[in-house]
């Protein structure tokens, strides 16, 4: 596994999850919604910590800089 993620688009995304975990406990959100998005907030916690999002590998998107 490549990783494909740089540090911009690593901090947004906990930046989206944490956004949705506030609404979530402050009760902005709740049913479906709350699943929904707290699904979301779960995946984008984990392609943070691993730099890795497979969406991006069909589409050739990498936002990592390049060693040179």
């Amino acid at each position: 596994m490549k990783k494909n993620m740089g540090l911009i688009d690593k901090i947004i995304r906990s930046l989206i999850a944490a956004f949705i975990a506030i609404l979530y406990f402050t009760n902005l959100i709740s049913g479906t919604v709350a699943l929904v998005l707290g699904a979301f907030a779960i995946i984008f916690i984990i392609t943070s910590f691993v730099s890795f999002c497979p969406l991006y590998t069909p589409f050739g998107i990498n936002t990592r800089k390049s060693k040179q």
